[in-house]
């Protein structure tokens, strides 16, 4: 549900249409991916204790993920350390 929140697809999905590449898509996500990725878990892992049902949590995880990906690129500082 994760993978489907920040990039859109599950990872069977991203394994069909890249049967080319070795790993999975965290592999082959950016830096700011995987930051996005790793606030969702722990956002997940809240909404799932406060008993929100799965598709909230899509919706909602989407919501962040967006929003986060946003901050994260347009952020000056972050583009600095690249």
């Amino acid at each position: 549900m994760l993978n489907l929140a920040l990039f859109g697809k599950t990872a069977l999905d991203w394994r069909t249409g890249n049967p080319e590449l070795r790993g999975n898509i965290r592999d082959y996500a950016t830096i700011e991916q995987l930051v996005v990725l790793s606030n969702l878990e722990s956002i997940n892992s809240l909404l799932i204790h406060q008993g929100m049902e799965q598709g909230e949590r899509l919706v909602k995880l989407n919501q962040i993920a967006i929003q986060q990906m946003k901050s994260l690129l347009n952020n000056q500082s972050i583009k600095k350390l690249k």
